[in-house]
């Protein structure tokens, strides 16, 4: 099985659970269709602010592998594991992990500016770029990954991002390889990863 295959037949079963809770403007089985078997373009441009006040783009990225999370900082509980397991396959990768870009791109801009992704990113790895910007901005490049995302609002009061939660491994011409479910270990990652990096 090639990596990309591997890839992906360990993110169908635990993201397609993730999404088919939600309700979407597009269904569960469209989005699993798109990210499963590449039959609509993943990833795309986007303009974005990263933690430190520098626009981005995806061609900023172009040259490195890159790995891709869509979530927000309230979140209390998928969002900081992932984010956790992100920066633990950082360090194991050692001097590769050079080669790689991690990215979070929040989901929720009315709250998350770059200052508060700048002290929420450090608990995890000072090397995962926060991105941030207007909600069309936002909007832009989660549609451009075929990104699930809705607010909702909660009883008490305030609100909550209701999202997919998958890591996108992307390669260095910005091509989809595949994803990551919710979930996934530093160790299972660097199966997949390592290999990649050290194809070409």
């Amino acid at each position: 099985m090639t990596g990309r295959r591997a890839l992906l037949a360990a993110g169908c079963l635990a993201a397609a659970r993730a999404m088919a809770h939600t309700p979407s403007p597009r269904s569960a089985a469209e989005l699993m269709d798109a990210l499963m078997w590449n039959r609509e373009p993943i990833g795309g441009p986007f303009s974005l602010v990263d933690q430190y006040g520098k626009r981005r783009s995806d061609r900023d990225f172009h040259g490195k592998w890159l790995m891709v999370y869509f979530g927000f900082t309230h979140c209390t509980d998928v969002c900081p594991t992932d984010l956790q397991q992100i920066g633990l396959l950082l360090d194991a990768l050692g001097p590769e992990a050079a080669l790689v870009q991690a990215v979070f791109i929040t989901l929720d801009p009315e709250r998350d500016d770059r200052r508060r992704l700048s002290t929420y990113l450090k608990a995890f790895d000072a090397r995962i770029l926060g991105l941030t910007g207007d909600a069309q901005a936002v909007r832009q490049a989660a549609d451009a990954y075929r990104m699930y995302f809705r607010k909702v609002r909660l009883a008490g009061g305030g609100y909550t991002i209701d999202h997919a939660a998958v890591t996108y491994l992307m390669d260095r011409q910005g091509g989809y390889l595949g994803f990551f479910p919710p979930g996934t270990s530093a160790q299972r990652m660097m199966v997949i990863v390592r290999p990649q990096l050290r194809s070409s």
